[in-house]
């Protein structure tokens, strides 16, 4: 008897670790959706520094807060109504706060010499809050920046986040920063997207992985991110009329993310701005609110954001009805086969040349010259190789591109591919692999036309419509 209720115990739990292995992108995205409101925490070397990006070299000796209390941190949370906490693992200076074998600038080679990831999360679970971890790819210590970059470094990155992944948990989300932004300057390329991001749904399937990348690609799609993000002091703000994706917004509630002298005596951000413009218009627009709150030189949160938060809990509590996400693309994770390949086209508008299609810059454009009736953009690859996807991304502000159609070359022969019939400024086609050395757009019509005229050399033309693309990607999707 025993024999059998232990049988029928282990199909259980095979059965529901199954069923949660086989939850959707999207049913975790709108969990993320659904926590709505939470702490970001930076605290780190810069905390002990007066600038957020320190001296590289910044000894560890300078990381020694004497009332650490990461339960202070939690119930600090709770009291606004907030559902999880993040804390910054490492910041762009490289300094771990956890117990790492990968390098002997971390928190146990400090005077304070305890594991701080580890008490966070243990801190925050046992107040019933979520958990997740900040991490930057960037990382000045370590000499992970342009011009620098070697295997080692993706081996290091590789092995941090394993690190994180397998020794605290159940990690609701990995938030990392300083990739492929136009501030840090390394690509998906050089440390390889693809591969960490294999990496992080191989050890947590359910960890969402955002990357803080809204300065360079456009809200209106879902690449190299689970979540799009916007970085409120870095000028990116959510469109609370329009926003369908599942989103983030942050800002810190003192004036800079890491603590300074001056925060105790300097007020912080008004609570009744923080819910009313932040946190209430947000749930509408599928954006989930992380406030930071950045703990003193001693570890703990000043008095003053201590009541910012408690007003904050006073005005506003968890709605009960909450939004359903609609139609969510998958994200788009693999390598642009199509960044800086040579390109053609049908003649293009004034110095908006062809090029501009695929130079890995959404704030230029290729624009067809408003007098070819069907425009279209072809990009070689320069061998056969497999694609299974293609996104179209267009100038901000021009015409839509509404019916259109791809080609293949293979074998020197052109073959059709896919078409598309929409209006959205981001296009997005799968299908079945195809082995191409090229792949062509061809565009029949574009929505509306523009106002006014168009110049064209010493000509004007008259109620033009003018196609754009602002970058083309071709990729080779991995299953997942």
């Amino acid at each position: 008897m025993k024999r059998i209720v232990s049988i029928l115990l282990a199909s259980v739990v095979a059965a529901v670790a199954l069923t949660a292995q086989n939850r959707s992108l999207k049913d975790i995205q709108q969990d993320f959706v659904d926590l709505r409101f939470g702490m970001f925490i930076h605290y780190n070397i810069p905390t002990y520094t007066p600038e957020d990006w320190p001296d590289p070299d910044a000894p560890a000796d300078l990381f020694n807060p004497t009332k650490l209390d990461c339960r202070q941190w939690a119930l600090a949370a709770k009291s606004a109504n907030m559902t999880y906490g993040c804390l910054t693992t490492k910041h762009h200076s490289g300094f771990c706060i956890w117990d790492t074998a990968t390098t002997d600038y971390n928190v146990m080679n400090s005077p304070y010499g305890k594991d701080v990831v580890r008490q966070f999360v243990d801190a925050f679970r046992a107040e019933g809050l979520k958990v997740m971890l900040y991490y930057s790819i960037l990382d000045t210590h370590h000499r992970l920046r342009p011009g620098y970059i070697v295997p080692e470094h993706v081996d290091m990155v590789k092995a941090q986040l394993r690190e994180l992944l397998t020794g605290y948990g159940e990690i609701s989300a990995i938030i990392i920063d300083g990739w492929d932004a136009p501030w840090s300057r390394i690509s998906y390329d050089e440390i390889p997207f693809e591969e960490i991001y294999a990496l992080v749904k191989e050890l947590q399937p359910e960890c969402l992985l955002m990357d803080l990348n809204a300065a360079k690609y456009p809200a209106e799609g879902m690449f190299y991110t689970d979540i799009k993000s916007y970085e409120q002091n870095a000028g990116q703000h959510i469109s609370k009329e329009t926003n369908t994706l599942p989103a983030l917004s942050c800002m810190p509630i003192q004036k800079t993310w890491f603590w300074k002298e001056y925060m105790p005596y300097t007020p912080v951000k008004d609570p009744r701005m923080i819910v009313e413009d932040n946190i209430r218009p947000m749930k509408d627009v599928f954006c989930n609110f992380i406030l930071n709150v950045a703990p003193n030189r001693d570890g703990l949160m000043d008095d003053n954001a201590l009541e910012a938060l408690r007003q904050i809990g006073r005005m506003w509590k968890k709605e009960k009805d909450l939004p359903v996400l609609g139609n969510v693309p998958e994200p788009f994770v693999s390598r642009n086969l199509a960044k800086g390949k040579r390109v053609e086209s049908s003649w293009s508008y004034d110095c908006d040349i062809m090029d501009l299609a695929n130079d890995d810059s959404f704030r230029t454009r290729w624009v067809s010259h408003p007098l070819v009736e069907n425009p279209f953009l072809t990009v070689y690859l320069g061998s056969e190789q497999a694609v299974n996807a293609v996104s179209v991304t267009q100038g901000a502000g021009m015409d839509g591109i509404k019916d259109y159609y791809l080609e293949y070359r293979r074998a020197g022969q052109w073959r059709p591919l896919a078409e598309g019939h929409d209006e959205g400024r981001v296009k997005i086609l799968r299908f079945p692999a195809v082995v191409a050395d090229a792949i062509k757009i061809n565009i029949r019509s574009s929505k509306g036309t523009t106002s006014g005229t168009a110049a064209s050399g010493s000509e004007e033309v008259s109620g033009a419509s003018f196609v754009s693309i602002a970058e083309i990607g071709i990729y080779n999707e991995r299953s997942r």
